[in-house]
């Protein structure tokens, strides 16, 4: 059913990105692993990737991303009432990433915590928030989608190392007159968490000489299986989610999916029968940002024009758990 008109409704009234200076090019990869521009281009459509320089935290890029957002929107720091860093390359296990951020940006009335879904904790994360603010709990949350993958990246691995890159985006969700977020689908399936993990420096397999000499701390991925389930989860997610909204394809001015791989973007594409040149793409610069994905993403296609007022928006996304979602926004 469409959203009811008179409900409460949250939108987002700020966003900003950072990613770090540091450009990794194709050809650099050529002299660090069996790999080549022409191999990594036709098999992903990534150019380049931003890497964070040693001594970066993700809270770093965060902040950066989050005083971006506020900034946009016309807030203050003190303005946040609640922060919701979406990582999983927090800067340590203790304490969260969000509280890390919270005290570089000075939000001192904010509630803080991190929120766990891989590739779509951004799109996950402002599920919540729309919740919190819809309710009237919070007035303002801040939401911050960050990660340095490059932490977890085994760099003689192409497999991997040619997909990944390093940064943040943000957005402040606050309540909206008109328009704002009209829906959302969230989904998960645990059976497939094998798929795509680093499976050491958890709870189970704490950091160990034996776990450090197994690689158990990089990412570890099984690519061709991944490739299936992300495509079925975001397309799934974009039908579902335009039908809660009472939203046709034909109205929407600007899909935005997670940028992981060209080649998965492409069946996405396909699949919804949905025009190239209303999708927007940006992994060429910067690789699979993980949670940072979306967001940057909007940020440049807000920057470049292919969204204005009153256009209808979806955001799909798809991550490690195996989890997936999308989102229909009016902007």
């Amino acid at each position: 059913m469409p959203i009811d008109p008179a409900a409460r409704r949250a939108g987002i009234m700020g966003v900003g990105f950072s990613v770090p200076e540091k450009v990794l090019t194709n050809r650099d990869l050529e002299k660090m692993v069996d790999t080549s521009d022409e191999w990594i281009r036709s098999r992903t459509g990534i150019a380049e990737r931003r890497i964070a320089e040693k001594g970066t935290g993700t809270s770093d890029l965060g902040a950066e991303a989050a005083r971006r957002a506020l900034a946009q929107a016309g807030l203050k720091p003190e303005h946040v009432g609640l922060l919701i860093a979406a990582t999983t390359t927090a800067d340590m296990p203790l304490p969260s990433c969000a509280c890390l951020i919270q005290e570089k940006i000075g939000a001192k009335n904010a509630a803080a915590f991190d929120l766990g879904a891989a590739c779509a904790g951004y799109v996950y994360a402002l599920v919540v928030a729309e919740q919190f603010v819809k309710n009237g709990v919070y007035k303002n949350v801040l939401v911050v989608g960050a990660d340095l993958i490059s932490s977890y990246i085994d760099w003689t691995d192409r497999s991997t190392c040619v997909l990944f890159g390093d940064g943040a985006g943000a957005a402040v969700v606050s309540e909206v007159k008109t328009g704002g977020i009209l829906s959302s689908v969230l989904g998960s399936d645990g059976r497939y968490g094998d798929l795509l993990k680093i499976c050491a420096g958890g709870s189970k397999r704490p950091a160990s000489a034996e776990t450090v000499r197994e690689k158990g701390h990089y990412l570890q991925m099984s690519g061709s299986e991944v490739f299936k389930l992300a495509v079925r989860g975001m397309v799934d997610a974009v039908l579902r989610a335009l039908a809660k909204a009472g939203v046709k394809k034909e109205e929407v001015a600007c899909l935005i999916p997670h940028q992981a791989n060209q080649r998965i973007i492409d069946a996405v594409a396909e699949r919804l029968e949905f025009p190239k040149e209303k999708i927007f793409v940006n992994l060429q610069k910067y690789g699979n940002t993980s949670s940072a994905s979306c967001a940057i993403a909007l940020c440049e296609a807000l920057e470049a024009g292919k969204i204005r007022k009153k256009d209808k928006v979806v955001l799909t996304t798809f991550g490690s758990g195996l989890v997936w979602g999308a989102m229909v926004m009016e902007w």
